[in-house]
Order: C-alpha cells, then sequence, then structure tokens
C-alpha cells in the first residue's frame, strides 16, 4: 500500500481522491487529531522522497552542463580526478538562500519509510547509475531526467492534497474550540492531543 493510502482508510473519504476532501465536519475530536497525524506523517515521507527525487535531477544536470560535446557518453577523462563528481556534490546539491520566507516546519532527518524512498528513487533512474554518469548518452541522462521530473510533479499534487487536509483538520478543531464544541479542560485533564 502506498504512503498515503494508509491512515485514511478508516474514512470514508480520503485526501489522496484529487476530486475529494474528507469530511472533517463528520468525524470525532479524537479522528480528527488521528487524521492530521497521520496525513502530517504521510507529508513527511512525501516530502523526504521528493528531496531524493530533486537530488537525483540537479546531479544530471550538472552532468549534462559539464559535457562539452553535446552530451555524448565517453571514457573516463584520464585528466579528470575519479572523485570530481564526488567533489562537485556540495556545490550541486547546495540550494540558493531562499528569497521568499516562509515558516519553520519541523522536518526529522529518517523518516520511517527512507529505504523505500532510496529504492523508488533509485528505480526511477532505471540504467542510469550515479556513480557512473559519464558512461551514459545524452539521451538517456535526459529519460532518467523526465521520469524523475513527472514522478516529482505527481508527489508535490499528492503532497499539496495531503497538507490541505492537515490545514483543515487544524481549522476544524481550532474552531471547535472557538464555537465551544471542545473543551480545553477536556483535553488538560488528560484528553488525546
Amino acid at each position: 500500500m502506498d504512503a498515503i493510502g494508509t491512515a485514511q482508510d478508516r474514512y470514508e473519504r480520503t485526501p489522496e481522491d484529487p476530486g475529494s476532501e474528507p469530511d472533517l465536519e463528520g468525524l470525532g475530536l479524537d479522528q480528527l487529531r488521528t487524521l492530521r497525524r497521520d496525513t502530517l506523517e504521510q507529508e513527511e515521507d512525501l516530502s523526504y522522497l521528493r528531496r531524493l527525487l530533486h537530488g537525483r535531477m540537479d546531479i544530471l544536470l550538472a552532468e549534462l552542463d559539464r559535457r562539452p560535446d553535446g552530451g555524448a557518453a565517453r571514457p573516463a577523462d584520464p585528466a579528470e580526478p575519479a572523485g570530481a563528481l564526488l567533489e562537485r556534490l556540495p556545490a550541486i546539491l547546495t540550494d540558493a538562500a531562499p528569497t521568499v520566507r516562509r515558516s519553520a516546519r519541523h522536518v526529522t532527518l529518517g523518516p520511517p519509510r527512507g529505504q523505500q524512498s532510496q529504492l523508488e528513487a533509485d528505480t526511477l533512474m532505471g540504467d542510469v547509475q550515479l556513480a557512473d554518469l559519464s558512461a551514459h548518452p545524452a539521451a538517456e541522462l535526459l529519460a532518467a531526467l523526465e521520469r524523475l521530473r513527472a514522478h516529482e510533479r505527481e508527489v508535490s499534487g499528492r503532497r499539496q492534497r495531503l497538507l490541505r487536509t492537515a490545514d483543515g483538520c487544524n481549522a476544524e478543531i481550532t474552531r471547535r474550540y472557538r464555537d465551544g464544541e471542545a473543551r480545553v479542560e477536556d483535553l488538560l485533564a488528560g484528553g488525546p492531543l
């Protein structure tokens, strides 16, 4: 089962359906909190996968940009040190400073599905191996790049739906406390978060 299809299966409508959002008003407070937690965990997994995809795309683009001859595969250049790509990785993978200020969000370094995300990203690379990019013609690198881009677009769409669901859960929980449908005293007395 995929990362999105697990927790929300308990509910009538799920956020992975592009045309539907879960019926948040019909859920109990505990269910809302569980849905929010599960949704944010799934978003974290997808965010990690998305970062892996972006890293591979950046490496492929750097390899294509490095080729002076229009991208033909070539044997290793004796003048180029064996670890040239490895030495360039910090520059390749470093993002520019953001121009738009965003709110901080907690991100862990190793989500539970980290290994699965790694395998998924590697599978999308096909026959192209990061350790031997110079041995592949540009057409193979471009095909791998397009597979990664297509999957990244799909992953980003799924993440956006999950974030909308989490935001909807937050708004509904807030509304219930504001309107008196939920009580802070119950929460302080040891009720579920």
